[in-house]
């Protein structure tokens, strides 16, 4: 029995140095008959099984097969190929994050698929905005045409004598938009990743104020009040956030004992601990407190600003490059990020609970810094020229106002704080 358990352990240890799972809860799953098989290296088969691939999609052994179609084709086929080969690469072998379901290699992926996006967008940036968004052909061939400008606040009026059809118009209009369904599964999916519900009515109040800051700029961003208070913020807002507040609440409160699925007695639960797979192993308690010191205030508020700065992105650039917002590109974006955004909050608040003198973010943080970075550089270099009308003076006085206050604010609590330790060494 002694030699049987110091296998069983050695057998455990190297299940955790091939999954980077430091948790107890996943052990049974990972030696269950039914799914051991998904967490054995097996590197070198599916090597060979691309080159395969390889072998047939470039024509490698008959070459006179690929020469029938233009070079536009060939490029892109040959991009594409690159592409999966470097996710195929990470899939394999890049290092696992802080996440292992459904499964740690799902997770390395989405690190592949961040890597190529960075990239992309660096590209991107080099290229001059016509040049640009001809490129966006490529990559959907409805892309490359000026969009037709849309304000939502022209005419505000939530009754319209006049007409006699439809005396709401501006309403239905405006409920019936795709942004409603937007915002509501949007805030859902944010509330999973922050699990804080004064934070997430900080972000969603400061989003609509960045509409107001920037609607002399985006047509998109100029909305009537009933739009954005009512409609926005108190109904599409709300409703995402308590969906998904509700959602962190369920998974909060169960208890994690994850057994085999060859363990279990029936189909039924069979098929749910199969569904299982695809939930959290286990459900991390986010602490922000943004109270708990100035430099944590600091670091909250860093986290709020690259999170709007990552939402402005999406209306700037779909302005700049002449993305309709119907257009799927708009679509995996946002999936995109909202994979990445899932291990990049965990490392996060892991990183702001970690107690060590010396530390570092983790690789998405990272990612997820650098590629709203280059968005950002994006936005300001292909938007020069396209906004003629200036910022209010009362705006730019306003948000002068609150930095300075802000910055006071922190040199007075800091203060404070050196104060209270002084007294208390005494």
């Amino acid at each position: 029995m002694e030699h049987s358990g110091r296998r069983r352990v050695r057998r455990l240890d190297h299940v955790v140095q091939e999954n980077g799972d430091t948790g107890l809860s996943s052990f049974d799953d990972e030696l269950d008959p039914w799914t051991a098989w998904a967490y054995k290296p097996r590197t070198i088969s599916l090597l060979l099984i691309g080159a395969c691939f390889l072998i047939w999609a470039s024509g490698a052994l008959d070459p006179e097969s690929t020469t029938s179609g233009d070079i536009v084709t060939s490029v892109k086929r040959g991009v594409w190929a690159m592409i999966a080969v470097f996710l195929a690469y990470c899939l394999l072998q890049a290092p696992s994050t802080v996440l292992i379901r459904p499964h740690p290699a799902i997770w390395r992926l989405v690190h592949g698929m961040a890597v190529v996006y960075l990239v992309s967008l660096t590209f991107l940036l080099f290229q001059k905005r016509d040049d640009a968004r001809q490129f966006m052909k490529f990559l959907h061939p409805d892309l490359g045409v000026e969009l037709p400008e849309r304000s939502y606040g022209a005419d505000c009026r939530i009754y319209l004598p006049e007409n006699p059809t439809s005396r709401f118009k501006n309403v239905y209009e405006t409920l019936f938009d795709e942004f409603v369904l937007a915002h509501i599964f949007g805030w859902w999916g944010k509330a999973i990743l922050f699990r804080n519900q004064p934070l997430l009515w900080l972000l969603s109040i400061g989003f609509e104020l960045m509409e107001f800051t920037f609607r002399h700029m985006l047509p998109n961003f100029n909305e009537c009040w009933w739009d954005s208070i009512i409609l926005d913020i108190l109904i599409c807002n709300w409703f995402g956030i308590w969906a998904g507040m509700h959602t962190v609440r369920y998974f909060d409160g169960k208890t994690y004992e994850w057994v085999g699925i060859s363990r279990q007695p029936s189909i039924i639960g069979k098929v749910k601990r199969t569904l299982g797979q695809f939930t959290p192993a286990q459900w991390d308690k986010d602490e922000w407190h943004p109270l708990l010191g100035p430099w944590r205030f600091i670091q909250v508020v860093t986290l709020c600003i690259v999170f709007l700065t990552v939402e402005l992105n999406t209306f700037f650039l779909k302005f700049c490059l002449w993305i309709p917002p119907r257009n799927p590109m708009i679509i995996y974006r946002l999936i995109l990020w909202w994979l990445i955004a899932i291990p990049t909050i965990r490392e996060y608040n892991t990183y702001l609970q970690d107690r060590k003198p010396v530390k570092k973010v983790g690789a998405f943080c990272w990612l997820s810094l650098a590629i709203c970075i280059v968005e950002l550089l994006i936005c300001i270099k292909f938007g020069h020229g396209l906004y003629p009308n200036p910022m209010p003076l009362w705006l730019a006085i306003f948000w002068m106002s609150v930095g300075v206050a802000l910055v006071i604010f922190l040199i007075v609590w800091s203060w404070q704080l050196h104060q209270s330790l002084r007294r208390k060494k005494r």
